[in-house]
């Protein structure tokens, strides 16, 4: 048991060597996107939300 621990750690830090990481610059453009997505899709979900309480308001 121990030894297969021990062989699944090795393959672990084989594989992290084989990763290919982002830079900064890569890391802030993306993390940018991303965050400027959320804010439209959590801009969009409002705006759909809003529309659809007030047709109800109105309906009942």
């Amino acid at each position: 048991m121990k030894e297969k621990i021990i062989n699944f750690v090795n393959d672990i830090v084989k594989e992290m060597k084989k990763v290919t990481w982002p830079s900064k610059d890569e890391l802030k453009e993306s993390t940018t996107i991303v965050i400027v997505v959320c804010l439209v899709i959590a801009a969009f979900t409002f705006l759909i939300d809003y529309v659809i309480n007030q047709i109800f308001k109105g309906i009942f």
